[in-house]
């Protein structure tokens, strides 16, 4: 029998469904939050609402790989999605967790700290890092994947550490 996948992985997961709903061709992001492992809200990237989905030219670079890549001005990003979500639909998210398949611009860990949301969980480091130690200072909880790995007969299993935001973080 295979192992059960912990909460952080299962709604992790989740995430990376959303993710494949995202409407910028440069990036795809997926976000949940959750309370005592039930789901509040989700978002994913892409172009607000009733306005054409933001197209990038093929080869563009993504604004995950290069740090001086410009960010797609049209995508609002999955985590602001999932916040105007809850706040159209009167759910609170205080004392939630965040899980977002890349770590928070500066501008989403701002949401994220008025929201109320206490922890994050980040599946892969955004290139700036500005919004993780903003999240930090403001005494949000954040836990970075570090191995998410495959073990015959048990499942998958992600390693978890807490992230300050530090460029020496190890991802190994």
């Amino acid at each position: 029998m295979t192992a059960r996948p912990s909460m952080e992985e299962t709604l992790l997961e989740v995430a990376a469904t959303m993710a494949r709903r995202g409407t910028c061709s440069r990036a795809r992001v997926g976000a949940v939050v959750a309370r005592d492992g039930r789901i509040l809200t989700s978002g994913y990237n892409g172009a607000p609402r009733g306005l054409p989905h933001c197209l990038h030219p093929l080869g563009e670079i993504s604004s995950t790989e290069d740090v001086n890549a410009p960010t797609c001005t049209v995508a609002v990003h999955a985590e602001a999605n999932a916040v105007a979500f809850a706040a159209r639909h009167g759910i609170a998210l205080d004392r939630s967790t965040l899980f977002t398949t890349l770590s928070p611009c500066v501008v989403c860990a701002q949401l994220v700290v008025n929201a109320g949301i206490t922890a994050v969980y980040v599946g892969e480091r955004y290139r700036d890092l500005t919004g993780v130690r903003l999240l930090n200072e403001a005494h949000v909880v954040v836990f970075s994947r570090m191995r998410h790995e495959s073990y015959p007969g048990l499942g998958w299993r992600s390693t978890w550490q807490r992230d300050d935001g530090s460029e020496d973080f190890d991802e190994t």
